[in-house]
């Protein structure tokens, strides 16, 4: 077991699924010899060469329709975005054709494809730090992974590669661990220095985390909460300051947005009575929207007050850092939020 940056892990899954299988291969922007933006590919071009690693143009548009061009031929591709903001680029090869394909030619056609997309407030402003999870979640024929640790970073990749249908995987650039985790950031945040995403050690040996099975983080007897990505942590740190005053906090982390383990949510609300969901995405019309309204939904009969969404406020992401800390969910809110749901 080892204890390795969640950018290390990634870098381990392309890899390993790359020598196992000569069909998987890599293109994006500078993801060659420079290592691409936050240096996760870096060194695996010097394995694999200019055949099965290329460096796209600047053109989303052309990576994602690349991408589904080779998945339909055979291959199956791994596609990097320097920031999932620029997926709006490239919107209708992946809504369009990569989701739909497989529907469109009677299950005859796969599209075996990832799409990696770092997402999340690093102090790059209105066009650089969005968290977009939804725009894909909308769509179906879209699987959508969204790890919080190494291990899971690794294990999600692994099995979103050798998956048969177009995954997006989202990366948090404060979990990658390495440079791009900054101190600023960290500072503007609120977060600790995530220099190793706490969760699991990634083991040397090879393993699978499934597509569709949530993690249950923390046990809790009083209150639930559903978070993403980098919430996760704040809500760990959130429900460690809780205990001390007796409130108990569970904490499930979904990994998977589609498929959603549902069962491992409504389990632990069933038990709470109490629910909130947490992520970096804007609140209207999101995913913690559409968790809350499943949990509504499907567990109103065990819910002791109505289900809470916590997320970044619906405005353009602020370049400057006291405004973008003012509008992102931090550990402060979530206790906030927390101590409100159970009441006085």
């Amino acid at each position: 077991m080892r204890n390795i940056t969640m950018a290390q892990a990634i870098n381990e899954a392309i890899r390993e699924e790359m020598r196992r299988d000569e069909r998987v291969i890599l293109l994006g922007e500078d993801v060659g010899a420079h290592g691409g933006p936050f240096l996760v590919t870096k060194g695996i071009f010097e394995e694999f060469g200019p055949e099965r690693v290329r460096d796209a143009p600047i053109s989303e548009a052309a990576i994602i329709g690349c991408a589904v061009g080779a998945a339909v031929a055979g291959w199956r591709p791994i596609a990097e975005l320097q920031y999932s903001d620029f997926l709006a680029t490239g919107f209708d090869q992946l809504v369009n054709q990569a989701a739909k394909i497989r529907l469109m030619s009677g299950g005859e056609i796969n599209v075996p494809m990832v799409l990696r997309a770092p997402i999340g407030a690093r102090v790059r402003g209105a066009q650089h730090d969005q968290c977009p999870e939804a725009w894909c979640v909308h769509t179906p024929g879209l699987k959508v992974a969204i790890p919080s640790t190494a291990y899971d970073a690794k294990g999600l990749l692994k099995a979103a590669i050798r998956d048969d249908n177009p995954v997006v995987f989202f990366e948090h650039k404060l979990l990658y661990g390495n440079r791009s985790a900054s101190a600023a950031g960290q500072a503007i945040l609120g977060t600790p220095a995530l220099q190793q995403a706490t969760g699991p050690e990634v083991p040397e040996e090879e393993y699978l985390v499934p597509l569709g099975v949530a993690s249950l983080r923390r046990e809790g007897d009083d209150v639930t909460v559903v978070a993403t990505a980098l919430m996760v942590h704040k809500a760990l740190e959130a429900a460690e300051q809780l205990q001390e005053v007796g409130i108990s906090v569970e904490v499930v982390d979904p990994r998977t947005l589609v498929p959603l383990d549902k069962e491992t949510i409504l389990t632990s609300v069933r038990k709470t009575g109490r629910a909130l969901v947490v992520t970096e995405e804007t609140r209207t019309a999101s995913c913690a929207a559409e968790i809350s309204a499943m949990i509504s939904e499907e567990a109103f009969d065990y819910l002791d007050s109505p289900v809470v969404r916590l997320c970044t406020m619906d405005v353009p992401l602020p370049f400057a850092p006291v405004a973008q800390k003012a509008v992102i969910p931090d550990v402060v809110a979530i206790r906030q939020a927390i101590t409100k749901l159970m009441g006085p």
